[in-house]
């Protein structure tokens, strides 16, 4: 349950529906606390201060009313420039770029200040009484003006009026800068190279693999890929029931019923421990980068594979993936690719995940993106020249050699494809790069 639990607050920051309806809550109270006050007659100082002219019914009613109009015609607008801009980059960029632009906190807050302030102005104009309208006692005696004019909330709505201007220009060119691909690129590559640190935190190179306990097997209920895995719970669970936990999916996987999830050795495993275990486990529909480096890779990878594609030929943007794609490379090049599981010691975990390796890694990137960079001059030299950079910086022999093969594979699969002085230029490239490897 743990794990559904923290899943589903994810997803709600994930959402433009979440934050819009906590500051529509948040406004609503807000208002009634500043009503509170002004009947309470905190709000008699402010018709002392000079500057400060009283607001009359008419023109409290007037300003509240073009303050909630307002509010919810930008909002909608907001809404709709966010749609298209939402639209244009996941078709131009790729459908899987659409997360990305929906956990914007930008988009999310822009939307949530117009509704929250929206909601303000009409609960403070419902309490606007002329001199003619009947009033409370309470409104009565808060004031000494005729009628009932809330000074102290239409100035907090005033204030509001001034910050959703604010928000709006900030709105205005935070969507033309989100939508940039070199904005969008750099984006991605920064949270991959957080999760790298945060997945692997340990700097040096893999040991040798311990022996994975083999026990009963406990498989997939329903199909979707694997969202979350709460390893922390089945740590504690494994403990309780002294088991040995042996993952054998990662985050990202598809899974269907009757395919093994995990395995338990050296404890019982009756129908309760397996759907605890199963609840540790989250499955859905779409891939997230939570916990899922590939996730991200695969993001620049498709980036790079559709900006290199006959209809669009644009590697330049091709260039700016590759680029991020070594600094990650790079960045897992120096880990020791073991996942942090449990706060103790690694020996003494229960919870064995699958292990990961820097090849593995290497293939999904590098290795999905080669055969398109191939047919590309420019595209070829640049990952040429960005191998030979990501090998220079990493300390392990057997990596930088996979690095090396790599290099071989796009030197070998471009002479298919160029001919010339662009293949004689290659030829150059990877001349220099063997030298600097050897």
């Amino acid at each position: 349950m743990r794990a559904q639990i923290l899943w589903a607050w994810r997803r709600l920051n994930a959402n433009y529906w979440f934050y819009p309806a906590l500051f529509a809550v948040l406004a609503l109270a807000l208002a009634f606390a500043c009503i509170a006050a002004d009947r309470a007659g905190w709000a008699e100082r402010l018709n002392e201060v000079e500057w400060l002219v009283p607001a009359r019914p008419d023109g409290a009613a007037d300003m509240l009313s073009i303050i909630a109009s307002s509010m919810i015609a930008v909002a909608s607008t907001v809404f709709s420039i966010t749609i298209v801009a939402v639209s244009y980059a996941s078709s131009n960029y790729g459908p899987r770029l659409l997360t990305n632009f929906m956990e914007d906190k930008g988009n999310q807050f822009s939307l949530a200040t117009f509704i929250g302030t929206f909601v303000y102005a009409l609960t403070v104009l419902r309490t606007v009484r002329a001199a003619d309208e009947g009033g409370s006692a309470a409104d009565a005696a808060a004031t000494a003006l005729p009628g009932f004019v809330p000074q102290l909330s239409l100035l907090v709505a005033f204030a509001l009026m001034a910050l959703s201007v604010a928000v709006l220009v900030f709105f205005l060119n935070h969507v033309p800068s989100a939508i940039r691909i070199n904005q969008v690129v750099r984006g991605i590559g920064e949270r991959l190279m957080g999760l790298i640190a945060e997945t692997y935190p340990e700097r040096g190179e893999d040991a040798d693999l311990a022996e994975r306990p083999q026990g009963e097997a406990l498989c997939a209920k329903q199909a979707g890929y694997i969202q979350l895995i709460d390893f922390e719970e089945l740590a504690r669970i494994a403990r309780d029931c002294g088991s040995q936990l042996t993952l054998s999916v990662r985050t990202g996987d598809f899974v269907h019923q009757g395919l093994p999830i995990l395995q338990v050795a050296g404890g019982p495993c009756d129908d309760e421990l397996t759907e605890q275990l199963l609840a540790c486990i989250t499955q859905g529909a779409d891939r997230t980068p939570e916990q899922d480096p590939e996730f991200l890779i695969d993001e620049l990878v498709e980036i790079g594979l559709r900006a290199l594609s006959p209809g669009i030929n644009d590697p330049f943007t091709a260039v700016t993936a590759l680029h991020w794609l070594g600094a990650a490379t790079a960045e897992l090049g120096n880990r020791k690719l073991v996942k942090q599981v449990c706060d103790d010691e690694e020996d003494s975990c229960p919870v064995h995940p699958v292990p990961d390796d820097f090849a593995h890694y290497l293939r999904r990137g590098f290795g999905g993106i080669r055969s398109a960079v191939a047919t590309s001059p420019i595209a070829t030299k640049v990952m040429l020249e960005v191998l030979q950079n990501a090998a220079s910086a990493m300390a392990s022999d057997k990596r930088r050699a996979l690095l090396l093969d790599e290099a071989k594979r796009l030197h070998e699969q471009a002479g298919h494809h160029l001919s010339g002085p662009d293949k004689r230029e290659v030829d150059e490239r990877f001349e220099v790069l063997f030298a600097a490897f050897s």
